[in-house]
């Protein structure tokens, strides 16, 4: 119908970026002001805040069951908050080194952060580093994994696309043909 179902307000900057559960019945907003929310669709309504970065959310995704979720800011912090209390179990921190650093997708045990020319692999429940995966030789632009958790794709300003076995962490397919970068791949 074209008719809105809902209008959210609460964050007190702009919105930068934001992602559905599993489940379709929470939004999860990241925003400048640092925060990141959590919204029930069929009520409209704000759920809980996310506080703890001292820098603007510019990338969360839920896993693939929904109870948590995971957000990368620029203060160079990844946190994975506990959905249904909306505390931070985890904080994965990374050095320093590049303002582009984001974090894209997580699944059930995994987060995957971009970082310059590789993709970093974390445990998302200990927050323990699991592997580096290299190969592109510009900047890493996008990153996501299979509906399964076992498989993560890379896309990066080399014009190339990566496929990587979770399991392995060796690099199964390189997608070449385009001419300039692929910024996003799903």
């Amino acid at each position: 119908t074209g008719q809105c179902y809902h209008t959210f307000r609460g964050h007190s900057a702009e919105i930068v970026c934001l992602s559905f559960n599993p489940q379709s019945t929470l939004l999860a907003t990241g925003s400048m002001d640092t925060t990141a929310k959590l919204w029930d669709l069929e009520k409209g309504e704000e759920v809980a805040t996310l506080n703890g970065h001292s820098a603007e959310i510019i990338s969360l995704s839920f896993n693939t069951t929904g109870d948590r979720i995971i957000t990368g800011s620029f203060d160079h912090t990844v946190g994975v908050w506990d959905v249904g209390t909306g505390r931070e179990q985890n904080l994965l921190i990374k050095k320093p080194t590049n303002n582009n650093a984001t974090v894209y997708k997580v699944n059930e045990s995994k987060a995957a952060m971009q970082c310059c020319l590789c993709v970093q692999l974390w445990n998302a429940v200990t927050g323990t580093h699991i592997a580096t995966l290299a190969g592109h030789s510009k900047e890493v632009l996008d990153v996501c994994f299979d509906y399964t958790g076992q498989r993560i794709a890379t896309a990066s300003a080399d014009g190339s696309a990566r496929v990587y076995n979770a399991g392995t962490k060796q690099c199964i397919a390189k997608l070449e043909g385009h001419e300039d970068e692929i910024s996003k791949v799903s």
